[in-house]
């Protein structure tokens, strides 16, 4: 009889549990069993295993095998357990010692031919093996890099069976035909996933992605870009077709700064379990933007799926934007979904396999037209649209969605002057971008000791209390208050537009300019701040 043992991980949503594989061999008629509630990906390794063993010249155990993977009362599902499979087989077979693998996190899928391929969810299993206290990884060739983020851990990446069994085995490491510069490389195909990212797409730079210098006009919506930008606060655009509400939208994450270092490692855990990690980039350092189709469903845009819960849109686009185009056409259940990620930065979905719980603390961009036709708040155009449906229409976003977004802005059709380049070209990403900076990192600095780095994420009661406006700024938001135009939130919300408006500004704290600039971008009242000014006058 023979018995090895090693670990493999098993990802619940973007967290990972450390499982133990065993592999027991003792006499009697041959056969090859697993137990530990694999689901069915997972049952058929025992055929990829046996094929990929023996076609990596080792010998396949002609005795009962027993394969357990403990705890048993966890979920396992995908091909990511063959390799550490295949590996307590081999150490059970003596093949290889079982004591060098005791302590080995082993993740891959393995091919008939012998061959590990990539898995996707690679760098949260990592982490969470380091977590538990593993420092040595066995991960396919191609993630070796992102297993590699993860710091205290020591990776091996293989590209063959039979180059873990000669390293484990202290043998001479068989040479693998190397592959040809040019020719598709199918290992790739488990790290990408058809469809399962549309709409989604890692941000470009302010030198390489949309620029603002392309927006004809707009400068109160430019300033509000700024503004959503520096203290990642929500948004919503509202005004005919064809005013520039998408075009804002989109270069809306070019002037957001860069990825730290955590928020990197959050953001690649997502997108490596969801499978639209790009090949060859493994740490994201720009902030993603994601703008699901306004036909997406619930289960799409905050998680869902059978069996254990997906990422959603909304946990796709953590720590960058999510944009919503045409915004009342999206169901009025998927809109309202929004609520609980809007507030707490993270989402839980439940279901009859288990509760997951995802990240999802993004900045949301809504766009929307006035009515169905688009005209109603245009002289002379003729919107035949009855106030009934008018009133449906801007009726389905609902008033406590609106209540969590922080600048609402009328997007103005854009004037010849504008258009024809006649009124000036507008600032480009890159200077705007460079502000933004400057405005998070005042912020950073005013909340170095506490748990938030940008405004958008102070709680009320701090607001009132520990980072007070000046005397008297708060003279206007009062009377707002006692007419019924503010609510408790959207007070907190305003005094926290305010403070990004003094960030930039490069004030300590907000004064009564800032509580004006605020609630006239909340309510579109006019408070006689020149919110149309260039969007650098902010000084």
């Amino acid at each position: 009889m023979g018995f090895a043992r090693t670990c493999s991980v098993a990802l619940v949503g973007v967290e990972g549990v450390v499982v133990e594989v065993q592999a027991d061999l003792e006499a009697g008629v041959a056969a090859f069993t697993l137990v530990g509630l694999p689901d069915k990906s997972l049952s058929e390794s025992r055929d990829r295993v046996r094929a990929a063993i023996v076609n990596a010249g080792a010998a396949w155990p002609q005795k009962k095998l027993t394969v357990g993977l403990s705890p048993a009362s966890v979920p396992k599902g995908g091909s990511g357990f063959d390799l550490a499979v295949a590996a307590a087989v081999l150490g059970a077979a003596e093949r290889i010692d079982p004591r060098t693998i005791a302590d080995l996190v082993l993740i891959g899928e393995l091919g008939l031919d012998g061959r590990v391929r990539p898995v996707r969810g690679v760098l949260p299993a990592v982490l969470a093996a380091a977590e538990a206290g593993y420092r040595q990884v066995v991960v396919p060739e191609q993630t070796a890099g992102e297993a590699s983020l993860v710091p205290g851990v020591s990776v091996l990446g293989v590209r063959t069976l039979g180059q873990l069994i000669a390293v484990l085995a202290d043998e001479p490491v068989p040479e693998e035909e190397p592959h040809q510069e040019g020719r598709p490389d199918p290992m790739l195909a488990g790290l990408l996933v058809p469809g399962a990212g549309i709409g989604t797409g890692l941000s470009a730079g302010p030198a390489d992605g949309p620029d603002l210098a392309d927006v004809a006009g707009q400068h109160t919506a430019r300033r509000a870009l700024e503004i959503a930008a520096a203290g990642g606060h929500h948004l919503l655009l509202t005004g005919p077709p064809g005013a520039g509400k998408t075009m804002l939208a989109e270069r809306l994450p070019g002037i957001l700064p860069p990825l730290t270092r955590q928020e990197s490692l959050e953001v690649t855990a997502v997108h490596s379990v969801a499978g639209i990690l790009p090949p060859g980039e493994p740490l994201v350092h720009r902030p993603p933007y994601c703008a699901p189709h306004h036909s997406a469903t619930m289960q799409s845009l905050v998680g869902g799926g059978n069996g254990l819960p997906r990422p959603g849109a909304v946990s796709l686009a953590h720590r960058g934007v999510l944009f919503l185009d045409e915004a009342p056409e999206f169901s009025g259940k998927a809109l309202d979904a929004l609520r609980q990620p809007l507030e707490s930065g993270h989402v839980v979905v439940a279901r009859a396999a288990g509760v997951v719980r995802l990240p999802a603390r993004f900045l949301l961009a809504l766009a929307a037209n006035p009515c169905p036709c688009g005209r109603h708040t245009l002289l002379g155009t003729g919107c035949e649209c009855p106030a009934s449906v008018i009133r449906r229409y801007q009726a389905r976003l609902s008033g406590p969605l609106l209540d969590r977004v922080d600048l609402r802005v009328e997007v103005e059709p854009v004037t010849r002057t504008d258009l024809l380049g006649q009124g000036g070209r507008g600032e480009p990403s890159a200077a705007v971008a460079d502000r933004v900076r400057e405005a998070r990192a005042r912020a950073a600095a005013r909340l170095h000791d506490t748990p938030w780095s940008v405004n958008s994420e102070i709680p009320g009661h701090e607001l009132r209390t520990r980072y007070q406006a000046a005397p008297g700024a708060l003279a206007a938001a009062e009377r707002d208050i006692e007419r019924g135009l503010l609510t408790a939130r959207g007070l907190d919300r305003v005094l926290r537009v305010a403070w990004t408006a003094a960030d930039l500004a490069g004030r300590d704290r907000p004064g009564p300019e800032e509580l004006a600039l605020a609630l006239e971008l909340r309510t579109g009242i006019s408070r006689g701040v020149p919110v149309t000014a260039g969007a650098g006058e902010w000084t």
